[in-house]
């Protein structure tokens, strides 16, 4: 049996990411149009035949591409969404109306697991965002043992963390968290003085201090030596630079002696396909990094 996960986009313009088990792919999030996704796909050496499922964070529109639903709707792919998403959706795509009259809309809640193709387990992990209900995700092999043997954790588009969220995305082989902006930046920027508070509020988007933070957190709660890889998600192009994101990580990195490797999400071409290793031996992804660095 083998899997991978790849962010395939990660940014105000356009999120999704992809896990590939037993030759079955789930997307989470289709904020790309379907010729974005062909060409991405291809890039890692998949193709849209092998998606089986999507679920999605929230309804920002960065999220979701209504293209992208007709061809669910056109492959008959699954999609699964909170409850509080379906009226959003409803008034703001017809796309979306045909993949409910088609019987794919699928439902989770907040805290709870679900299996949206065979062999994966999620539960989803309420954030605070302003898009609505937003969600993290913990991702992990739906097996019968008690401990499984891969587990991936998201969280992108929050503004503030807690100990309950650190505590769900402990003990994950990829941690993949937000690290939005530099603070400095973001006060310095022309942005409209609205949108700037909004980013730097409890419900906008994580600073790069606080992603280094919350990842020290997950750490601290894990079993020594468990996480190999940590993702940074959804940097801002105008307040953040993958410089300044990777200096704050890797610094805490060195300081805890840590083995991680360091991959930076990029908004126009996918990352390094990280291989969900079973047996503790290392496993080299499919193409190159955008930003991948071993410390």
């Amino acid at each position: 049996m083998t899997g991978q996960w790849t962010v395939l986009a990660s940014g105000s313009s356009g999120n999704a990411s992809l896990l590939e088990w037993n030759g079955q792919g789930l997307l989470l999030d289709i904020g790309l149009g379907p010729r974005q996704f062909d060409r991405r796909l291809a890039e890692i050496g998949s193709s849209w035949n092998t998606i089986r499922g999507v679920v999605l964070t929230h309804t920002h529109s960065d999220h979701w591409n209504a293209r992208t639903l007709a061809r669910l709707v056109a492959s008959r792919v699954p999609f699964f969404c909170h409850g509080e998403h379906l009226r959003p959706l409803q008034l703001g795509c017809r796309e979306f109306q045909d993949l409910q009259f088609a019987g794919l809309v699928k439902t989770y809640h907040s805290g709870s697991e679900f299996v949206p193709v065979p062999g994966v387990r999620c539960r989803a992990l309420a954030l605070k965002h302003d898009g609505g209900p937003t969600f993290g995700f913990r991702i992990e092999e739906e097996a019968q043992a008690t401990v499984p043997r891969w587990a991936v954790g998201y969280a992108a588009d929050l503004g503030s963390w807690d100990e309950r969220l650190a505590q769900a995305l402990a003990d994950v082989d990829v941690l993949a968290i937000e690290f939005n902006h530099d603070v400095q930046m973001q006060l310095a920027s022309r942005r409209a003085r609205w949108l700037i508070n909004r980013v730097l509020g409890e419900f906008g988007h994580l600073s790069n201090d606080q992603g280094v933070k919350l990842l020290e957190e997950c750490v601290r709660r894990s079993s020594a030596g468990r996480l190999q890889h940590l993702v940074q998600l959804h940097l801002s192009r105008e307040c953040n630079r993958p410089a300044l994101a990777i200096s704050a990580a890797s610094e805490l990195i060195s300081r805890l002696g840590l083995k991680i490797e360091l991959h930076t999400a990029a908004q126009d071409e996918p990352g390094r396909s990280i291989a969900l290793r079973f047996d503790g031996t290392e496993e080299s992804g499919r193409r190159p990094a955008f930003v991948n660095r071993l410390f």
